[in-house]
């Protein structure tokens, strides 16, 4: 859909629970492997330096605006690049693998203060690129990990089903715990603030695997983390965005983030996550990934269903539950956008009439 860009971008608008002439949509891990000229470009290139080279992060955060009218771009970058410049040794295969693991207090102590500029300057620098290059004055989200789920892959080395190594470690080591956790914390607090002075428009921290916690190691850990970092980016100007995957038992306690916008997965409809949240929450969500392979018109009633749960109030951003899968069809992401814009302006003109 082609609609008339309003002063402040829907998205933004969005953000901060303001009117908007339709629902604003992104899609999470948009810039990626279900698109041919990635697929291409990934073919001469591998993973690292696509995200460690400007010209090329900019390129394939670019990628998906180019096809849809997506209302968003998102930073095409890896959660475990700020650990590299903290002094971590880590590879991929293909998931992330440090090759210490961070288990002792000397560990914890042997992490450097991260320092954006010097130690991650190529995202600065995409940044900057995307800003200049960015279609139809679409803002840009920067993003970080979330302090737990950062000390899931320190503690355990490697990717685990359940994070088991990194879980008992919150348990046997409470203290030594924390000390990581707000180490990883500042750190992403200092990441974020780089990325906002660089151009980023909204910042989004990710907490993958908070739903792996029982609520009171969640508020304990995960949440005392998440609510440092997002203290510290209080003076960034830009709205926050806060998204626990599998967290829809979390919601009570989320409420309390100082966050513009919390992200929900699949697992809750929005309707109950509004009133759990409170009226001061924007979301941020959530279609099932998997409504991507249904039928046009089956894919059209999920997505009507969404917005219908998410309602009539401000402060809605249309995006999948988690990260679009690989194998997904462009041409369905097509349709979805359209069919989001449209029903929406259709519900907002109506509304405004009556």
């Amino acid at each position: 859909m082609s609609a008339p860009q309003p002063e402040t971008p829907v998205f933004l608008a969005a953000c901060r629970r303001e009117p908007v002439p339709y629902t604003p949509i992104w899609i999470m891990r948009q810039a990626g492997r279900y698109l041919p000229e990635y697929r291409a470009l990934r073919a001469k290139v591998d993973f690292e330096t696509l995200t460690r080279t400007p010209e090329l992060a900019a390129e394939v955060t670019l990628q998906p605006l180019a096809r849809f009218a997506l209302d968003a771009a998102i930073l095409f970058s890896d959660i475990m690049t700020p650990l590299q410049g903290m002094g971590v040794d880590l590879t991929f295969d293909p998931g992330p693998v440090v090759r210490e693991p961070v288990r002792t207090e000397a560990a914890i102590d042997g992490l450097r203060a991260l320092e954006p500029g010097r130690d991650v300057p190529f995202v600065l620098e995409s940044i900057r690129l995307i800003r200049a290059a960015a279609p139809r004055g679409v803002p840009l989200i920067g993003f970080a990990g979330g302090p737990f789920t950062l000390f899931c892959y320190l503690v355990c080395g490697r990717p685990e089903k359940e994070f088991e190594t990194a879980r008992a470690f919150l348990y046997s080591q409470p203290q030594a715990s924390v000390r990581l956790l707000e180490r990883l914390a500042d750190a992403m607090a200092a990441y974020l603030a780089a990325q906002a002075a660089a151009g980023a428009q909204a910042l989004m921290l990710f907490e993958s695997w908070a739903g792996l916690l029982a609520p009171q190691q969640f508020e304990r850990f995960a949440l005392h983390a998440a609510k440092r970092t997002l203290a510290a980016l209080r003076g960034t100007g830009v709205p926050l965005i806060y998204y626990a995957n599998q967290g829809g038992a979390l919601m009570e306690a989320i409420a309390g983030l100082d966050a513009e916008v919390i992200g929900v997965d699949w697992r809750v409809p929005l309707d109950q996550v509004r009133r759990r949240l409170g009226p001061g929450k924007a979301v941020q969500g959530n279609l099932d990934p998997a409504a991507l392979f249904a039928a046009p018109d089956e894919l059209e009633r999920q997505a009507a269903r969404v917005l219908a749960e998410a309602g009539a109030a401000p402060g809605h951003i249309f995006n999948l539950g988690h990260g679009i899968w690989p194998h997904a069809d462009p041409q369905a992401v097509a349709r979805l956008v359209d069919y989001v814009h449209e029903r929406s302006a259709r519900a907002a003109r109506a509304g405004a009439a009556s």
